[in-house]
């Protein structure tokens, strides 16, 4: 089954905890701390796999979690980090964040990797909390929470050519003839309800990836047909052959409604170059209608010539006899050949740095609530149960000016404080 959108949720490790732990030697009774830190968490990244060409393999799991760190052990070892989890994915992918609706990146090459979730580093353990003052540190960090993320999976098939036209004018005909893909052909509309790939092998050893692009009709900009959901396939397709049904009321329209489609969709599609073939010449009445229609169309190329880019004249064929296929096939060659280098991927917002230390105050029915990076990550990481981290936890209320914003906003003894998952009480 062919799937090019789907919406994944990602989760990376959680960082290992660190330790309160001191040395126990023989002849050494008061040995120092040697608590050791917890290791980093695995990050969930993506990565290109050529053989891929949809995202079918993530269609029944929707949920990925990568490893957690372990925790830090004594005489400062460190735990063992989270294995990163690697998501492959087909060339062509786009990835967006779901809840800012930002373009996070453009996956097109080979082995191309996208981290979209970061483990949590390892919490510290208590050896790094020494000090001439305290020299007996019963204090750790708890290692940091991963990142959670939903995220989307935009395909847009990479192909060298792409063959558009409107339904039953014989692309998947013509693209079995040129490759030899074994596509659905079947003589009623709407047969390819895919993208169906394949490959041009050429004499001199070289590779084309052809594409046949699901029939369009008139709305399909709009959603209409079948159109919506693959006329962002026809974006990175570098050269165009436009196909027409010779056996159709009126060719020169189907050709109109086509392109119109393509730059209500996006104009910059019509920008690309388009070899124009008229399909079905093995029947004798497309034959003879043949000299009318190229009229037709030479016609209109003169008249529309800054809209629609057609590389030489319209080229008579039979996919189903291979009659003129290797001059059409061969002209597509010479079009790439000529084009500049590989359109360049998506481009990527520009991200600013971010101010972790900022926070809100919210009142809420169940009392105050603190919204921020810093000091919820500061809530995740504090040992509750260790006096001294909490201390630790007073003083970074403080020193991020969250103490005094509470005042400010007119907490009062008693009241319920969130901050994270964590309910604290407030007292003076």
């Amino acid at each position: 089954m062919f799937v090019d959108e789907i919406v994944i949720h990602v989760q990376s490790g959680r960082g290992g905890d660190g330790i309160v732990h001191f040395r126990r030697e023989k002849y050494i009774p008061r040995g120092g701390p040697d608590g050791g830190d917890g290791g980093k968490g695995g990050d969930v990244i993506l990565e290109v796999l050529p053989t891929l060409n949809s995202l079918a393999a993530l269609r029944d799991k929707k949920k990925f979690h990568a490893q957690d760190g372990a925790r830090g052990g004594k005489q400062n070892m460190t735990g063992r980090s989270g294995q990163n989890l690697v998501i492959h994915v087909p060339p062509g992918t786009l990835v967006w964040d779901v809840e800012k609706g930002e373009l996070l990146g453009d996956l097109v090459a080979s082995g191309q990797r996208l981290i979209v979730a970061r483990g949590g580093r390892g919490g510290r353990g208590n050896v790094h909390f020494a000090s001439a003052v305290n020299r007996v540190p019963r204090i750790a960090e708890r290692g940091e929470p991963g990142e959670a993320r939903h995220i989307k999976l935009e395909l847009k098939v990479i192909a060298d050519i792409g063959i558009v036209g409107v339904p039953n004018a014989g692309k998947s005909t013509l693209l079995a003839a040129l490759t030899g893909a074994k596509p659905k052909i079947a003589p009623y509309p709407f047969t390819t309800l895919a993208p169906n790939l394949g490959v041009v092998r050429l004499a001199d050893h070289t590779s084309l990836v052809v594409a046949d692009i699901p029939g369009l009709i008139e709305g399909a900009h709009q959603g209409l047909g079948l159109g919506h959901g693959f006329l962002r396939h026809i974006q990175r397709t570098r050269v165009l052959i436009h196909l027409l049904d010779g056996l159709s009321a009126d060719p020169l329209l189907d050709f109109m409604q086509i392109n119109s489609e393509l730059a209500l969709f996006d104009p910059k599609l019509v920008e690309k170059p388009q070899l124009i073939a008229v399909n079905k010449m093995d029947l004798p009445q497309v034959q003879e209608r043949w000299p009318d229609i190229e009229k037709q169309l030479l016609n209109r190329f003169r008249k529309q010539n800054a809209q629609v880019h057609a590389a030489g004249k319209p080229m008579p064929i039979s996919a189903l006899m291979k009659m003129n296929l290797d001059e059409l096939l061969q002209q597509a060659v010479d079009l790439l050949r000529s084009l500049p280098e590989e359109e360049k991927a998506a481009t990527l917002p520009v991200y600013r740095p971010e101010h972790p230390e900022e926070f809100k105050i919210l009142r809420t029915p169940q009392g105050w609530q603190v919204v921020g990076k810093a000091i919820e990550r500061a809530a995740a990481m504090t040992y509750w149960e260790n006096f001294q981290s909490i201390r630790r936890f007073q003083r970074i209320l403080e020193a991020l000016g969250v103490d005094a914003a509470l005042r400010q906003a007119g907490v009062q003894e008693g009241d319920s404080v969130w901050i994270g998952e964590h309910e604290l009480e407030w007292q003076d």
